[in-house]
């Protein structure tokens, strides 16, 4: 039995988390991830989050104040306040100012530099209040590198604060915290002596600075740690990421399988599982009765539950979206996005009354009465780090159609090499809508049809093996 003093420290730091805030799938890994590390009895797992107005009161019954402390944001000293919680075996923090974070939404303010500046600087200072120095700081995308930049350029030269190792975890190289060169000072503290940390093209790149920080890093799939080496995946840093390579490391995330979970589901129509999936027309019946197509039972439903954004493949889809509609089959798309492609499947479902569906909107229950009801689930994206819906909809054993990137690549094999959906490899419309209508034809083969199924939903897409992967790696930090 590991003693609490035994534990090693591990401690998150991420902008969003489940079940307090969620904008995407970032907030799922670290809900999730801090879940399964700290089931293994082996970790102190804890969380540092901001605490956003956006968080239900619901979810504040049990936040418990700890204290306050003033935080330096380079020339300014701003209150912090710190509050706690517990939940599954993780300890939650979050910090607390009013004037960063009583607002709607996480991001896409004016000052979000300064926002997240406060944010990683509070996530240093509040160490010694409440007694947290953790063996591994876990930092997650741009939102948290700087708490990395802080840690190796101030905070380091304290004792307590010396032996502290670091990972930064890449879920989206797109978006990289980019800033002009005087932000660094002004804004983020940090003196000019170590500007060629995070410079960067002539700019302050917080995404960067990170990478050159931490003793590792890592991205979301082991397909997509590569793709961030060429120039088409890496959005400008991929000569970073080849030069810190030796560094870097791919792990696939996971979905929590008992959230996901057909048998106990309470949003969808009906409950079944993998030894019994009648239930499963009974669910794609009252989707299709809910969305007023036709009910046909025999007619394949294709899904897309996604962003409505161009890096989501939805080009591939409106170029042969006609020609695939001359099948018998419906589609429904639900999501928001781009005014661009809501406009268009807005107009599609209005072209195809009968075979097409679109509700432009975010709705957990209804996402998951679609993955309940669908049969086959279209995920062609031109590029995807990792991807959880597709793994979602195999869990209620919807068949994944997706292009061989990131993770889609890492977790649908195809039916052809006996796995449990259907790829395509180039970004083209005419490859997917090939291996759609592979898939179509499959769909009335009704025996092979219902075994894919329950292969599908029977693909451990837990977290139990990726966590098993941080384990090694946190393991080959602390000893390295």
């Amino acid at each position: 039995m590991v003693t609490q003093a035994e534990k090693r420290k591990i401690l998150f730091v991420a902008s969003e988390a489940t079940p307090f805030i969620s904008t995407g799938g970032l907030s799922e890994v670290i809900g999730s991830l801090s879940k399964a590390l700290a089931k293994r009895k082996k970790f102190d797992v804890r969380v540092v989050l901001p605490l956003y107005s956006d968080i239900k009161q619901e979810q504040r019954e049990d936040f418990e104040f700890v204290g306050n402390i003033n935080v330096p944001v380079a020339w300014r000293n701003q209150y912090c306040g710190v509050f706690r919680c517990k939940r599954e075996g993780v300890t939650f923090y979050f910090v607390d100012n009013e004037y960063y974070f009583k607002r709607k939404g996480c991001y896409g303010h004016f000052d979000d530099g300064e926002r997240f500046a406060f944010f990683c600087r509070s996530a240093l200072e509040i160490m010694p209040l409440i007694d947290f120095f953790p063996d591994i700081l876990h930092c997650h995308d741009w939102q948290s590198a700087l708490a990395l930049l802080y840690l190796k350029t101030i905070y380091c030269r304290k004792q307590e604060y010396a032996n502290i190792k670091t990972l930064f975890t890449i879920h989206n190289i797109e978006y990289q915290g980019t800033y002009s060169i005087d932000n660094l000072q002004w804004l983020f503290g940090i003196d000019s002596y170590y500007q060629n940390i995070a410079e960067y093209k002539g700019c302050i790149n917080l995404m960067k600075g990170a990478i050159e920080c931490c003793d590792k890093f890592s991205t979301v799939s082991p397909t997509y740690a590569e793709e961030i080496k060429n120039p088409y995946f890496g959005f400008g840093l991929d000569p970073i990421v080849r030069r810190n390579a030796s560094k870097l490391c791919g792990i696939l995330n996971g979905i929590d399988p008992d959230y996901y979970d057909p048998q106990k589901d309470k949003a969808i129509f009906a409950n079944y599982s993998a030894t019994d999936i009648a239930n499963k027309s009974v669910c794609k019946e009252q989707l299709q009765r809910m969305l007023n197509l036709p009910v046909r039972p025999n007619t394949p439903v294709v899904a897309m539950i996604t962003r409505l954004v161009a890096p989501k493949g939805l080009d591939l889809v409106m170029a042969v979206a006609d020609q695939a509609l001359e099948r018998d089959m419906q589609l429904v798309v639900l999501g928001t996005g781009e005014g661009y492609y809501e406009h268009y499947f807005r107009e599609l479902a209005l072209r195809y009354p009968k075979q097409v569906a679109t509700v432009i909107a975010f709705n957990s229950d209804l996402s998951r009465q679609i993955y309940s009801g669908a049969d086959i689930f279209l995920m062609p994206s031109r590029s995807e780090p990792c991807g959880l819906s597709q793994m979602i909809a195999s869990r209620y054993g919807t068949v994944a159609v997706v292009r061989e990137t990131g993770g889609l690549k890492d977790s649908i094999i195809p039916y052809g090499a006996g796995g449990n959906g259907f790829t395509f490899c180039n970004f083209n419309a005419h490859d997917m809508l090939y291996v759609l209508n592979e898939a179509m034809d499959l769909y009335k083969d009704k025996e092979n049809w219902q075994k894919l199924i329950v292969k599908a939903m029977k693909t451990d897409f837990s977290w139990k093996k990726s966590a098993e992967n941080y384990v090694e790696l946190y393991d080959s930090i602390l000893t390295q």
